[in-house]
């Protein structure tokens, strides 16, 4: 399946981003938004964002990092225990804040839109893109219809910017599935984001992955888990099929 590589304004600079439809050249379902988890845009994502196409959507896998490009590579599975990685990973990460992220969503929606891919949106995150995923469809609700957070941490923590405080703009369905034991999104946070959804009523579904650990999801991930992994695609293929088309 073809990779189209795009350059996006944003306001503060220009980011790089793949692009990837359906094979059979038919015109997208809808489209999707896949944040990246913080080892950045690879082959590993790729390949995710691939499947996603292979169902009928144009999926957009955009560098959140890219203030601070050139990076990395980073190993998925080294990058967190080798200082010589950890040292600049962390710092991308904090460099990077959600607010940058919730205006290049704008930009990415544009994009996409000057694709020709027009309609609703769907949105996904993996570990630090799963907060991200949320804080967009709170951040633009007449244009993302879904939107999904696996492994996601920090989902509604004491930071400002936490997804949670934002559940009352949030028009769109939402899945959030859970590593059975995460130190990124325990139990207290856990159930902050219910009731925060309950309290907006939200459309959602919290689920926990029960002995999965955080990045169980993607294929290049230390702690990948294969069953587990289609567990995630199912849920999040139907949740797009439910409400994309």
């Amino acid at each position: 399946m073809p990779k189209q590589d795009l350059q996006i304004k944003t306001r503060d600079g220009t980011a790089r981003a793949g692009l990837f439809r359906p094979a059979n050249a038919s015109p997208p379902k809808a489209g999707i938004i896949l944040y990246m988890d913080a080892f950045g845009p690879r082959p590993a994502l790729d390949g995710m964002a691939e499947r996603l196409a292979e169902e009928g959507y144009a999926v957009l896998v955009p560098d959140l990092f890219y203030r601070n490009a050139p990076y990395g590579p980073f190993d998925a599975k080294t990058a967190f225990v080798e200082e010589r990685t950890k040292v600049p990973l962390m710092a991308l990460i904090s460099a990077t804040t959600q607010e940058m992220t919730i205006a290049d969503s704008g930009a990415f929606l544009d994009a996409l839109a000057a694709e020709g891919v027009t309609g609703p949106i769907g949105v996904v995150g993996y570990c630090m893109g799963g907060a991200r995923a949320l804080n967009a469809a709170a951040s633009y609700p007449d244009r993302i219809r879904a939107a999904a957070s696996f492994h996601g941490g920090n989902l509604a923590s004491d930071a400002a910017d936490s997804p949670h405080r934002k559940a009352g703009s949030v028009k769109a369905r939402v899945h959030v599935g859970m590593a059975g034991v995460d130190r990124s999104f325990p139990p207290e946070q856990s159930a902050r984001l219910a009731e925060a959804f309950r309290a907006a009523e939200v459309d959602y579904v919290l689920e926990n992955y029960v002995g999965m650990a955080h990045g169980w999801c993607v294929p290049d991930h230390s702690v990948y888990n294969e069953d587990g992994a289609e567990r995630h695609w199912n849920r999040l293929i139907t949740l797009f099929s439910e409400t994309l088309g």
